[in-house]
């Protein structure tokens, strides 16, 4: 029979593991997770009536593969979108919100009328980014940064102002480092065939359901089904994998204190960073190229107040922060106001996110810092002085990976070392897309070029 090691009990590895077991039902697929539970950094936590995501809160419907997993799964009435009558955020500016105009299509504004009315930038800046139409487009084929890219269709004020802290909400990163075309490549496809990103076509959202959308028990049910789910998977968690090695026609996962898994093929569906251990004594030039990955670390504050405590309407999902503004922190999710069922009637639950990569390192503070940190922001912003009933620190080491201008060609050097390491793939956000949905499809991928080396 033939086998098939899997790395990673996070949502990149149990999709992996979920569909190698629908292509091929006869082959012996293992699971390895270090941690004690599966599902990576998607955590839900409820406590008295409160639900906490320790991680992604949602996930974007217009990609396809997180959808198809909850219809395989047969899920799909769990899905819920965001609460609609307050359907609007904000932007932050000197501790001040403003309405982030309306008609954004993912980092680009796509209401002229909006636009032009905006508080958020100056008359003259609102003009600049009005021009984007017109501006010609960069002949060059070279990459280029999102700030450069950006400023350069819409002007450095409106990039600041408008465009940078929606790009911090997704990558918590320094967009003067990452590359245009491993994050928003589309951008440079519309730029080159219409001439504009904002007159371009739009990506439609799916029939019937909201741009983001979440499931009813919390995000962390994905991962539970799909765990429960996995006929016939053997799943070693609490198992840590120390190195990957070749042992005569096999693959050796050696694990630390608990013996070794053989597998004819293995699916590496963790960090880079982590990657780069394992196969350090198999392929050091690849180790190499993916220990260069950089990666952002992050804090989420959960902040639960009375609901008389706090004056603010909170009528909208709730504000981001830009970065010259010089906060540690990149947004405030007003959760009770953005999801059915998240905080008991009564109470309302905030959860913010600090941590930007090139910053300070926020997580040398400790959880009490982290907890006054948020709770300043918010008495500045928005005249909340009450002590919380509840308020939790979640900590993400090294958790984001940046995708930097030389991402690319990282891409290209790691593909072409993986393919002479014949039945080593790689899963997981640190190569082609941060979201659920991304990762998701990277471990089909590798799942489907696991099952033709094994078949």
């Amino acid at each position: 029979m033939r086998r098939l090691a899997i790395i990673g009990g996070g949502i990149a590895g149990l999709s992996a593991a979920w569909r190698a077991r629908r292509l091929s039902p006869d082959i012996e697929i293992t699971l390895i997770e270090k941690e004690p539970t599966l599902g990576g950094k998607i955590r839900t936590e409820q406590t008295d009536g409160l639900v906490l995501e320790a991680g992604a809160d949602a996930f974007l419907s217009r990609k396809p593969a997180a959808l198809e997993l909850c219809r395989e799964l047969e899920i799909m009435d769990l899905l819920r979108g965001q609460i609609p009558r307050v359907k609007r955020s904000f932007v932050m500016k000197a501790h001040n919100l403003h309405s982030l105009p309306e008609g954004f299509s993912g980092l680009v504004p796509a209401n002229a009328d909006a636009l032009k009315k905006t508080s958020l930038l100056s008359e003259e800046g609102r003009l600049r980014a009005m021009k984007e139409p017109s501006i010609p487009a960069r002949l060059d084929p070279s990459d280029e940064s999102v700030e450069q890219f950006m400023s350069r269709r819409f002007g450095k004020e409106a990039f600041d102002a408008l465009i940078e802290p929606l790009l911090s909400g997704i990558f918590a990163g320094d967009a003067a480092a990452l590359s245009l075309n491993a994050t928003f490549p589309n951008l440079r496809e519309l730029e080159q065939k219409q001439g504009s990103v904002m007159s371009g076509p739009r990506i439609p959202d799916k029939p019937g359901l909201p741009a983001f959308v979440t499931l009813a028990p919390g995000m962390a049910e994905l991962p539970r089904r799909v765990s429960c789910a996995l006929q016939d998977v053997r799943v070693l968690s609490a198992a840590s994998a120390q190195s990957v090695t070749r042992r005569g026609g096999a693959w050796r996962v050696a694990l630390a204190g608990s013996g070794d898994v053989e597998a004819d093929a293995v699916i590496l569906a963790v960090p880079a960073h982590q990657a780069s251990a394992l196969l350090a004594g198999t392929d050091g030039a690849l180790a190499e190229v993916l220990a260069s990955i950089p990666f952002a670390s992050s804090a989420i504050i959960h902040l639960a107040f009375a609901r008389s405590d706090v004056t603010h309407d909170l009528d909208g999902y709730g504000y981001v922060i830009p970065r010259v503004e010089g906060s540690d922190l990149l947004a405030c999710t007003w959760t009770s106001s953005k999801w059915e069922g998240r905080a008991p009637a009564g109470l309302a639950l905030l959860r913010l996110y600090a941590g930007r990569f090139g910053g300070p390192e926020v997580l040398k503070r400790g959880d009490e810092s982290l907890v006054s940190l948020a709770r300043e922001e918010l008495r500045l912003t928005m005249g909340i002085t009450a002590h919380p009933v509840l308020a939790r620190v979640v900590r993400w080491h090294h958790a984001i990976p940046q995708y930097t201008i030389d991402h690319p060609g990282r891409l290209q050097t790691i593909q072409s070392r993986c393919a002479g390491l014949e039945g080593v793939h790689l899963a997981g956000a640190s190569y082609r897309g941060v979201g659920i949905p991304d990762c998701i499809e990277s471990g089909w991928r590798a799942a489907r070029d696991a099952m033709e080396h094994l078949v």
